[in-house]
């Protein structure tokens, strides 16, 4: 524990890189382990930790990286962790925390909708008159958003954490009444603040719904740009992994590991370097055990279908009738000729008597909850978080490999990229995933995983509309020349209405799952 003390410190100053920290980690659990049978007579005392947190990743979502490394990190600082894994309810959490006596609770999520739900964690914890610091993290979250819509829920100390880096210093000072008065007081007047410009962004106009749609991407149609697909319906694909670790971008995995830089620059960094260096070997070196005793599966489904745009929804024409999916339109009042864009402008309108296409898939790996699963059951969290890191390499790698065929089989007959190129996307066409910013509504997967059978590929949803197996990517295929990537940002009331009664729901359920893109509070 001393050692890791001093590794710590290292860590919190910048002098030693994450993966250096979990590595340490993995032979002071497994030097624990050897000498838990000589320390029976401690069990129990609590002396020796520096306090007990309870982390989970709450309900719906499936995504633990994050979380797994901030427990690392924090076991290596003397704290006790009470990790309670993935899609874990409010009432679960906030039991355990009261049972296994913590002093701090933990919240992590990925995906938009783990959002709410962390709301949802803060009132329970407010009704319930608890007095826990609340920690709030994962890549979905924000400063701004705990300011905004999590802070004003629970009276107690709200505090977001960026990454594992800053973590022991927000525990530490929470964990001492000195030290925690101050931080609370800082951290109140900067989510004050945040507040303030959260409010003032929502005073800039947005145009009405009508005037929006008139500003739409301009595209002058041509049957030459709308090239029919070699197939219509879906095909299940099962690529080898050999084939797929050459679509890899590595860039996100050293990202992953908090070592920030692009790949393959990131190798020779003056600071970074060596630490780059080991991971990447140590990560091919675990990926070529992978391959080669297939310790992981891929498995996904692509199709086609003719389709038109009518208005801002796309509409598939399939052999069980036509399959619509409402799209959202940017509002933003812009002071220049940009286009307010909807993923809708894309598709040829219909009508124009244009036949357009458009494609979807979904793909996943399979496996890498087992393998975590029996490094961790070793004591060895460093390759547990390897594991599932390069389960989330590989299947950004299997959409990028599918893209390729897709286009191939559509409307690039002739391409032949390089990974650099296909990395940057200098290809034509695009593949937005719903819950992204481009169409931010993740139910919309539910009507995407139908019209692909996924589940007969073996990928799934959660309630909240995570996708299952964790490390897994779903999208539509649009080709048009003109299609491009953007963020639909705030939306008015109106659109939200329009869009409601496009997708045949209510308000309230509308707003529930554009909550993040609303210009209007709906209480």
């Amino acid at each position: 524990m001393d050692g890791m003390r001093v590794v710590g410190d290292l860590f919190g100053s910048g002098r030693m890189f994450l993966p250096q920290v979990v590595k340490s980690a993995r032979a002071m659990k497994r030097a624990v382990g050897y000498l838990e049978p000589f320390m029976e007579a401690e069990q129990g005392d609590r002396s020796r930790s520096a306090g007990r947190v309870v982390l989970a990743t709450v309900k719906g979502d499936v995504h633990d990286i994050g979380k797994n490394i901030v427990g690392v990190v924090l076991a290596c600082n003397g704290y006790e962790v009470i990790d309670l894994g993935v899609m874990v309810p409010a009432e679960a959490i906030l039991d355990a925390a009261v049972d296994e006596d913590c002093d701090l609770v933990g919240l992590s999520g990925l995906i938009t909708p783990s959002l709410d739900e962390m709301v949802v964690v803060a009132k329970e914890m407010e009704r319930r008159g608890m007095v826990l610091p609340l920690l709030v993290g994962g890549a979905t979250t924000s400063r701004q958003h705990t300011a905004v819509r999590i802070a004003p829920e629970y009276t107690q100390p709200t505090v977001h954490v960026v990454d594992a880096s800053r973590v022991i210093g927000v525990v530490g000072a929470l964990l001492d009444d000195e030290r925690k008065a101050a931080l609370d007081a800082e951290n109140r007047v900067e989510q004050e603040r945040l507040r303030a410009l959260h409010a003032e962004r929502e005073r800039r106009p947005l145009l009405p719904l009508r005037a929006a749609r008139e500003r739409r991407t301009p595209i002058s149609w041509h049957a030459d740009d709308l090239a029919a697909p070699v197939f219509t319906g879906t095909r299940i694909v099962e690529p080898p992994l050999a084939e797929l670790r050459g679509y890899v971008d590595w860039t996100f995995f050293f990202h992953a590991w908090d070592v920030r830089g692009r790949f393959p620059g990131i190798l020779e960094h003056p600071e970074k370097g060596p630490a780059a260096r080991d991971l990447f070997e140590t990560g091919n070196a675990l990926l070529d055990r992978i391959v080669a005793e297939e310790l992981f599966t891929a498995r996904g489904v692509h199709g086609f279908w003719p389709a038109s745009a009518e208005e801002d929804d796309i509409v598939l024409q399939t052999g069980n009738g036509d399959v619509r999916f409402p799209m959202l339109r940017q509002q933003a009042a812009h002071d220049d000729s940009r286009p307010n864009r909807s993923l809708a402008d894309f598709v040829a309108p219909a009508e124009t008597g244009l036949v357009d296409w458009v494609g979807g898939f979904a793909v996943g790996i399979h496996g890498a909850d087992e393998l975590a699963d029996s490094f961790r059951a070793e004591g060895d969290d460093y390759s547990a978080i390897m594991a599932k890191a390069l389960a989330d390499r590989l299947a950004e790698a299997f959409a990028e490999w599918l893209h390729e065929r897709s286009r191939r089989a559509w409307y690039a007959p002739d391409e032949h990229l390089g990974n650099a190129d296909l990395v940057a996307e200098r290809y034509r066409g695009i593949r937005p995933a719903f819950g992204y910013p481009a169409c931010p509504d993740h139910t919309e997967k539910a009507t995407l995983f139908a019209l692909l059978d996924a589940e007969e590929a073996g990928v799934a949803l959660t309630e909240s509309y995570a996708s299952l197996p964790g490390a897994s990517v779903s999208g539509i295929y649009l080709g048009h020349p003109s299609s491009r990537y953007f963020a639909v940002g705030r939306i008015g009331r109106d659109q939200v209405e329009d869009y409601a009664a496009r997708k045949g729901v209510d308000l309230a359920t509308a707003e529930r799952w554009l909550r993040p893109n609303l210009a209007y509070d709906p209480r």
